[in-house]
């Protein structure tokens, strides 16, 4: 991190944190509502502290590997307790390793899915061919289709 970004008096529009984070004014507003974030305010207009940019770093981050905003919360108001962030530490690894095993969890239940979808989709096909091969190719265009929507880059 640059010394910039550490220096206590630097400050933040919203436009700037949105920018940087690719984030809505919403969502900060949102997050200051909720008591996530509180910036100062210069008239009608919030002026975000370091600090609040780093909360609201750690606010996406946790949003972004599922964590509810009651569980950010949690972790966030232990910053101040005056321990060094030990506290803080302590309850982030155990946030992210239950986090670990549910999201672990959901990967063998989407392979599970998955592999459940494949073996229809192969007993159909081989339906379709003994009984209507003529709507295969209609089949094999949708499919095409759907992948271009899903990842155009894998498309073939």
């Amino acid at each position: 991190m640059t010394a910039e970004l550490r220096r206590p008096h630097r400050t933040f529009t919203i436009r700037q944190l949105c920018r940087e984070f690719n984030c809505t004014p919403r969502a900060l507003r949102f997050y200051e509502d909720k008591g996530l974030l509180s910036p100062a305010r210069d008239g009608m207009n919030r002026v975000y502290s370091y600090k609040d940019r780093a909360r609201l770093r750690l606010i996406l981050r946790g949003k972004r590997v599922g964590l509810a905003l009651a569980e950010i919360r949690e972790i966030l108001d232990l910053y101040n307790i005056g321990d060094g962030g030990a506290t803080q530490a302590a309850k982030s690894l155990k946030k992210f390793k239950e986090r670990i095993v549910a999201l672990e969890a959901q990967r063998v239940d989407i392979d599970n899915a998955i592999a459940e979808l494949r073996a229809g989709v192969e007993m159909m096909e081989g339906q379709l061919a003994e009984t209507r091969p003529d709507l295969l190719p209609q089949a094999t265009d949708y499919d095409q289709v759907l992948r271009r929507r899903l990842d155009p880059e894998h498309a073939h």
